[in-house]
């Protein structure tokens, strides 16, 4: 006869949460902050949210309703077709738009990095001056520089026409932007180029490699954090640019999407197609959170290690 011993019964498994940091108290405090911070920030966005699908067209809106009555997306499809009285549709504006922001973050990197790589690593005749000459641009607003800017690019040429200059084109409103953005650049990445070690391209060079090669293969790779926020922060600022855009340009074929935005506002507030106005808002802003989702983790890290300081 087989004897088997009994199973013994199951203990009942306590789980051991961690014990905090903080004592109760300072960590409600600290929630209670956090919450009061998260509620302000979003609580704009959902007012605008709200407001764009609102049918009602409200000319002082004054209250939030998440879910309005007869919410509808007609906002949207307005803004989509035309955004405003100008003959001009949104894709265009997003595509002027999209090619002043390109074009402003691939130049601003393109030339600081390399810019910057010289000042860091050579030394050349008038260094300080030539870095304190960066340092001076970029303490200075850039809407103190439309003035000569305006000057200047008015007096090339593009085609035959009286109007057809450098200044009243996506290009010269670009090159402004571009004379603005890049002492930014050069300052910004100078300081986290510093930071890498010179060891590595000694390496580099022991087993061969030239300055060029040093430069592709080394240097770019390990800056990639630091590239990513200036990247982004060209991108952000050619996206958003409204003043040089405002003076610049004249031809409804060149408008970016913030001066239709501002051709959307009237003299008085009962003007505003405040759906419109708030969809269009929406539709801007949505590309350029798209862009900082896909560098967030280098744009995190950039900003952490110190490329900006």
């Amino acid at each position: 006869m087989s004897t088997s011993a009994n199973p013994l019964p199951s203990q009942p498994v306590r789980r051991r949460f961690p014990k905090p940091d903080l004592p109760y108290r300072s960590q409600l405090i600290r929630q209670l902050i956090l919450l009061f911070i998260t509620f302000i920030t979003l609580f704009p966005i959902l007012w605008i949210v709200s407001l764009s699908i609102d049918p009602s067209g409200l000319a002082r809106p004054t209250e939030l309703r998440l879910i309005p009555p007869g919410a509808s997306l007609d906002a949207y499809r307005r803004v989509m077709a035309q955004p405003t009285n100008n003959p001009i549709t949104f894709a265009q504006l997003a595509f002027n738009s999209f090619k002043l922001a390109m074009g402003v973050s691939l130049f601003s990197v393109g030339i600081g990095v390399s810019a910057a790589y010289v000042f860091s690593r050579f030394k050349i005749r008038g260094q300080k001056f030539l870095m304190l000459a960066v340092l001076t641009v970029l303490m200075m607003p850039s809407i103190g520089s439309i003035a000569p800017l305006f000057v200047l690019l008015n007096k090339i040429q593009l085609g035959t026409g009286p109007g057809d200059t450098l200044r009243d084109s996506l290009y010269g409103v670009g090159l402004a932007c571009i004379s603005g953005g890049l002492p930014f650049a050069i300052w910004n990445l100078k300081g986290y180029l510093d930071t890498i070690p010179r060891d590595l391209e000694e390496a580099a060079r022991i087993d061969g490699a030239t300055i060029n090669q040093t430069f592709l293969k080394i240097i770019l790779p390990l800056a990639t954090p630091a590239l990513a926020v200036t990247a982004f922060l060209g991108f952000l600022s050619g996206w958003t640019e409204f003043a040089l855009s405002w003076q610049f340009l004249t031809k409804a074929p060149n408008f970016t999407l913030s001066m239709a935005l501002w051709n959307m506002t009237g003299q008085y507030s009962g003007q505003v197609p405040w759906s419109n106005f708030a969809a269009m808002a929406l539709l801007v802003a949505t590309p350029v959170s798209v862009v900082y989702l896909m560098l967030q983790k280098y744009i995190v890290s950039g900003l952490t290690i110190g490329s900006v300081k």
